[in-house]
C-alpha cells in the first residue's frame, strides 16, 4: 500500500532547493563582480549531485577550458560541501568517490569553487574560472553565492564597459 505524505511535516531540506532562478541570481552578481574587477570569466553552479543548473561565459574568457574548469569547481564544492581547493583533502579522509561522478563534468581541486549552502543544508555549488589569479575567481563565486542573501530585487546586469559585444547567456534568457 503506497504512503500518504499527508499529514508529514516537511523538514527544512524538503523546503530549500537550488532551483533555477537562485542558479541564475548567482551568476548573475558573479559576472557583476567580475565586470567590477575588470575581467572575463565562465561560471556554472551545479547541484548536489554534479548536476548542471546553470553556465555563463562571458566575452573574452578563455574557451572552454574555463568552462569545463568553472563547472569542475562547482562540482567539487557542491559534493564536499567545502572549497574547491579542498577536494583533495577531502578525498583523503574516505570522502566521497569521483567514480561516483561519471555522468558530470570531473571535480576539479582547484581554487574557484565554493559550497552554495542555505539553512545550513549544502544544496549545491558555484564554480568560477578564467580570472587572472584564483582569487579573483572565488571572490566572483562569493560574491554570486551572496546574492542569496540579499532579499533586494536582482540588479539589471550592465553592458560591457569598451566592449561591443554582448555575452550569449544561458542565465540570462527567460
Amino acid at each position: 500500500m503506497p504512503r500518504s505524505n499527508e499529514g508529514r511535516q516537511a523538514s527544512a531540506k524538503d523546503k530549500i532547493m537550488l532551483t533555477l532562478l537562485k542558479a541564475r541570481k548567482i551568476v548573475n552578481q558573479a559576472l557583476l563582480r567580475a565586470r567590477e574587477l575588470n575581467v572575463s570569466v565562465s561560471v556554472a553552479v551545479c547541484d548536489t549531485s554534479g548536476r548542471l543548473i546553470a553556465l555563463n561565459q562571458m566575452d573574452g574568457s578563455v574557451g572552454w577550458q574555463a568552462d569545463r574548469r568553472s563547472m569542475g569547481k562547482a562540482v567539487a564544492a557542491a559534493i564536499t560541501g567545502l572549497p574547491s581547493d579542498r577536494l583533495v583533502e577531502k578525498l583523503g579522509e574516505g570522502g566521497p568517490r569521483l567514480s561516483s561522478y561519471g555522468n558530470v563534468v570531473p571535480p576539479q581541486g582547484q581554487r574557484g569553487g565554493l559550497p552554495v549552502v542555505e539553512a545550513g543544508i549544502v544544496q549545491g555549488g558555484c564554480g568560477v574560472s578564467g580570472a587572472p589569479t584564483a582569487e579573483e575567481d572565488e571572490d566572483c563565486a562569493r560574491a554570486g553565492i551572496a546574492a542569496l542573501d540579499s532579499s533586494a530585487t536582482e540588479p539589471a546586469l550592465p553592458p560591457y564597459s569598451g566592449r561591443s559585444s554582448s555575452s550569449l547567456s544561458m542565465a540570462s534568457s527567460a
